[in-house]
């Protein structure tokens, strides 16, 4: 991916719409530094801020990790490019859960298109909730891959004393959160708040 390039892209997208950068990062919930970082190329989203970042400037993913609009017939030679992308450096925590993180809503998208033909197709009923079953399986399954990954993947740096930890899986599914922080119980210090997630490297 050229991180220069879609730096480039996500600053002409902020102009287009007439917006600051702390007005994106308020937004977002991160600081202007990271959005300024973003756009000279020196950094990338985290990919639980990608889909917020694509839904205000009103693009797909596939035009975000490109860098640029793109038509119809552009679109899946694209999405292949970006895919075969990350592949290539797979070793990555990052890129790993930006893999699942596609795979799964391509899954989903499958499952609801399943659940949408059971629901008005004019075949049996057991037909259709055999249909409605393996959608909702694939979809479960999916969400479930998706979350163990993400725990593997991040640590969280406690806001009271600093140390970075690994919460476990069931800490890490109950406990509130945002795009980019979890109200987690530090193992070091024992107290509570919002911890900012990190993904390993």
């Amino acid at each position: 991916m050229d991180t220069i390039k879609i730096g480039l892209f996500i600053k002409s997208l902020r102009k287009e719409k007439s917006l600051t950068q702390r007005e994106v990062a308020e937004q977002l919930n991160v600081s202007e530094k990271t959005i300024s970082k973003w756009e000279t190329g020196k950094g990338f989203p985290e990919i639980s801020l990608m889909l917020p970042l694509c839904k205000i400037f009103g693009i797909s993913m596939n035009e975000l990790l490109s860098g640029e609009r793109l038509s119809e017939d552009q679109y899946i030679e694209k999405a292949e490019e970006n895919i075969t992308s990350l592949v290539k450096d797979k070793t990555t925590p990052r890129t790993k859960v930006v893999i699942s993180t596609i795979s799964c809503i391509l899954a989903m998208l499958s499952s609801l298109a399943i659940i949408f033909i059971a629901a008005f197709s004019a075949t049996q009923i057991w037909l259709r909730l055999v249909m409605i079953g393996i959608a909702l399986i694939i979809m479960i399954s999916n969400v479930s891959v998706i979350l163990l990954v993400a725990v593997s993947t991040e640590i969280y740096e406690c806001d009271k004393c600093g140390e970075k930890f690994t919460p476990t899986l069931s800490a890490y599914l109950l406990a509130p959160h945002t795009f980019n922080k979890r109200y987690l119980k530090c193992p070091c210090c024992g107290k509570k708040s919002w911890n900012k997630s990190h993904i390993r490297k």
